[in-house]
């Protein structure tokens, strides 16, 4: 059974420690709605078994679980050291080997994964290294080394990541890699693919087309960690299902202190333009290691609820963390405080005025009349899980049921802000019909009671995809009969 009380979504990332028994299981009844397949490690056996176990735990659990495939991406990467780690000392220089075949590396020099940086650095340019605890500038570039000067203490290790300081790297978003994991992820059937390091709508295109080429019709995620896209962020909200603020490698090239507004700005213009958004990185951090978050970690958490994020995710604290199953309990009890606090009420007045689709109109019509008349829940019948987005962008109190026979289309809600999928198969009833059945299933799970009134939204055929064009208010009466209230 569904959980009214928490309206926004937690995703949890699999890996080692979540694979020990039972653990998978725990998490879901934890509270973890979608998980998430972190493809820059492990096989694609070790994947179907995760994914296998997450079926079957949603299955004996009575949830609806949605799996999101993340791909690697071009990540940039030193090579590794002859003793595994240096320690470098501001002012000392340092060499970028970009060859072929670099010599493991010492306190002088290192080789690097992207065999093109020499072309897009330039003598000035600050590169950081392990998420910028590293500093080097660069001097001079010397065909494919590049010499820098180290700007910050610290200690460095094998297979560190690099980024360049404001972004503008000209790698693509798509590897070999990649492509051989979207395939993977086909296979799995994954319910939703992330995009790392996209750039433009052209890399989510790509992403889509290679994905139902391989017969997936995952949701595209785009995670925003570049840069250039946030130059580009219209065009790639509108081109992606579901965007990730990606708070790692964003954070290093932008700088920590354009993080926070920009944030805000990506959730707002997210939900600006009808797509899911996620939250993620470091959210409770030192849950890695401690049963507890720290006061800071509670803070972030609650500002991205407060902010209208649809879903916040669990990174190393599941995957590799000694308290997977408490970081989700940690991240679960901050959500429900922060929607406490959390009061919304829609301003029509700056609603859009130039809606095309009859499904946006009935939604906008749906949470009108909640903000201007009670009602328990609103009932989303549908069957791709459209209705029930749209819905869920106007961020209101009241929670959204949406009922599909698809489970694809369930496991698509379960990221939704607000949305709690239920499964409902109204195949061979007139629309009429199937909305006062859709009223007694609900009362017999104990999620509407005798007196509740309801706004139910469907279409007149009740196959179709996008045919939601009929909304009506019924009250529930004894034994779960709804009565009519009125139709639109």
């Amino acid at each position: 059974m569904v959980d009214p009380l928490r309206r926004t979504k937690i995703l949890a990332t699999l890996g080692p420690a979540t694979d020990r028994p039972g653990v998978t299981e725990a998490l879901i009844a934890a509270g973890v709605n979608v998980v998430r397949l972190n493809f820059s490690h492990g096989t694609a056996a070790a994947h179907a078994r995760r994914v296998a176990e997450v079926r079957n735990a949603a299955k004996r659990l009575g949830r609806e679980v949605g799996v999101l495939g993340d791909l690697q991406g071009p990540k940039i990467r030193i090579e590794t050291f002859a003793e595994g780690k240096v320690q470098l000392r501001a002012g000392q220089p340092f060499i970028l080997d970009c060859g072929e075949h670099p010599a493991p590396g010492d306190a002088g020099r290192v080789g690097c994964s992207y065999r093109g940086l020499p072309a897009d650095v330039a003598p000035g340019d600050t590169l950081l290294l392990d998420d910028g605890l590293i500093a080097l500038e660069v001097e001079r570039i010397d065909e494919d080394r590049i010499h820098c000067r180290v700007l910050t203490d610290g200690t460095l290790s094998d297979r560190k990541g690099l980024n360049r300081l404001g972004g503008g790297l000209s790698l693509g978003a798509l590897t070999d890699k990649d492509r051989a994991d979207i395939r993977t992820a086909a296979e799995l059937g994954v319910d939703f693919l992330a995009v790392s390091f996209c750039r433009s709508a052209e890399d989510l295109d790509e992403a889509r087309r290679l994905a139902m080429e391989a017969g997936s019709q995952a949701a595209i995620v785009a995670k925003i960690e570049r840069a250039e896209a946030i130059a580009n962020l219209g065009e790639i909200i509108q081109a992606a299902d579901a965007v990730m603020v990606a708070r790692g490698d964003l954070g290093v090239e932008i700088g920590d202190a354009e993080l926070p507004g920009l944030q805000k700005k990506i959730i707002r213009e997210a939900l600006a333009g009808n797509r899911v958004v996620i939250t993620a990185t470091q959210m409770l951090q030192s849950m890695v290691n401690s049963p507890i978050p720290t006061r800071a970690e509670v803070l972030d958490v609650a500002n991205a609820v407060i902010d209208g994020t649809d879903a916040v995710m669990l990174s190393e604290e599941t995957a590799a963390g000694q308290h997977p199953v408490r970081a989700v309990e940690a991240m679960v009890r901050i959500c429900r405080g922060a929607e406490r606090q959390f009061d919304h009420d829609t301003d029509f007045e700056a609603a859009r005025r130039d809606l095309t689709r009859a499904d946006e109109a009935i939604s906008m019509a749906a949470m009108f009349l909640t903000e201007h008349i009670h009602v328990r829940a609103i009932v989303a019948l549908t069957e791709s899980g459209g209705t029930a987005r749209h819905l869920s962008r106007f961020r209101s109190k009241t929670p959204i049921f949406g009922m599909s026979r698809h489970p694809e289309a369930r496991r698509r809600m379960a990221l939704m802000r607000d949305v709690y999928p239920i499964d409902f198969d109204s195949r061979g009833l007139a629309p009429r019909m199937a909305a006062r059945e859709a009223v007694r299933h609900l009362f017999g799970l104990g999620l509407l009671a005798a007196g509740d009134r309801v706004i139910i939204t469907s279409g007149d055929h009740m196959e179709q995809h996008g045919s939601t064009n009929t909304l009506r208010l019924l009250k529930v009466g004894e034994n779960g009969a709804a009565e009519g209230l009125g139709e639109l």
